[in-house]
């Protein structure tokens, strides 16, 4: 086969698998998060099978314990989490009417000072951007809600998923013997290769940085409610889920908490305290968590990732985001190859220099350019 035809013939391989991820995105999210799972859980069931176990039990013991702390996960937060968006919802409209209170007390200290004309035309601009804001949110939140409902099916997601993992995890080592059989026999070794290096990115990213976010959720839930702010729970979790980038989560929770703060206490005691707890927050993440979970070699930049995450979801839904990471992490780690080729090739060093280079040489190269 030509090297036309191979591209032709994989580039129609990719189009399709897109087409078919479209249209059966509303049906996928139970099969592509028992994959998720069953990928995290793997290293855990080799351990037992190390230890004499086989993989049968050992994805039966894996598997019930996951269920057991999902279930627990459920049955403790859920309701609190529920109840908590429930106050939180009642309670916006007031306050973006003290958001309102505030602006029109800072509009009458400004008035004595500004044209009535120019002061006019700003206090119609801020007002009608609050009814804006309002109204934006109001619509965001209900759809939201009725297209998580209509999205994210639960009844598939409690029943299928379980099963998907399972079968998936005890299937895992044969599935994975299958492909290497099915690789094209001339290209089998770097593709072995490239897997192997998309394998260690995205499971260092999703391990790691799945630990920093729960660390994180946890340590921003905690510390906003010792602190006494209403609606703790929520705005840790929403810091810990987005802290999957860096810093975002951070950034988000400070704004939101110190927000909710504002109107909630009297003195800016309670508002130091709130932001104190997300400036530890980030002094933790960035000097224990990230170096010592995720390190310095995943190789998926933030704003890669931010990308992949908007991308993803724009054209796939909720499954478009669950496939986001392991996607930016081919596409970084193909990225990479096709630089370390080019480097290598006659078209950057120039026919004079048309000389082999190793692997070893490529990768060294690849990362002095990046890094420059």
């Amino acid at each position: 086969m030509t090297a036309e035809r191979q591209v032709r013939f994989w580039f129609f391989g990719l189009l399709t698998f897109l087409v078919l991820v479209f249209f059966l995105s509303s049906v996928l999210l139970p099969f592509v998060a028992g994959m998720a799972i069953a990928y995290l859980l793997d290293p855990v069931c080799d351990r037992l099978e190390a230890m004499g176990a086989s993989r049968t039990l050992a994805t039966s013991i894996v598997t019930l314990v996951f269920i057991i702390i999902v279930l627990l996960v459920i049955v403790l937060l859920v309701p609190l989490i529920v109840g908590q968006a429930a106050r939180l919802l009642e309670n916006l409209p007031g306050y973006f009417e003290f958001l309102r209170t505030k602006l029109s007390s800072l509009l009458t200290v400004i008035e004595m000072r500004v044209d009535d004309q120019m002061l006019e035309k700003f206090r119609s601009a801020v007002l009608g951007s609050a009814d804006n804001v309002i109204t934006w949110l109001s619509k965001a939140i209900v759809g939201v809600l009725s297209g998580g409902v209509a999205v994210v099916n639960v009844l598939s997601l409690l029943v299928i998923t379980p099963v998907v993992t399972f079968y998936l995890l005890r299937d895992w080592d044969r599935i994975v013997e299958h492909l290497n059989g099915w690789l094209p026999r001339d290209h089998a070794p770097v593709i072995r290769d490239l897997t192997l290096q998309v394998d260690k990115t995205l499971s260092g990213f999703l391990r790691g940085q799945g630990m920093v976010c729960l660390t994180l959720g946890v340590f921003y839930a905690l510390g906003l409610s010792i602190a006494g702010l209403d609606f703790g729970l929520i705005v840790g979790m929403i810091a810990g889920i987005l802290s999957i980038v860096p810093y975002v989560g951070s950034i988000v929770g400070l704004a939101l908490s110190v927000g909710l703060a504002l109107v909630q206490f009297d003195s800016f005691t309670g508002v130091a305290i709130v932001a104190a707890v997300f400036f530890a927050g980030q002094i933790l993440e960035g000097y224990v968590l990230t170096p010592n979970l995720v390190g310095d070699k995943v190789g998926l930049h933030p704003v890669w990732l931010i990308f992949g995450l908007l991308a993803g979801g724009t054209l796939f839904g909720f499954v478009g985001v669950m496939l986001a990471v392991p996607v930016a992490a081919v596409i970084g780690v193909g990225v990479r190859f096709g630089l370390g080729q080019y480097l290598a090739s006659h078209y950057y060093r120039g026919s004079a220099r048309d000389v082999e280079m190793d692997a070893a040489e490529q990768t060294s190269v690849v990362d002095e350019k990046i890094e420059s």
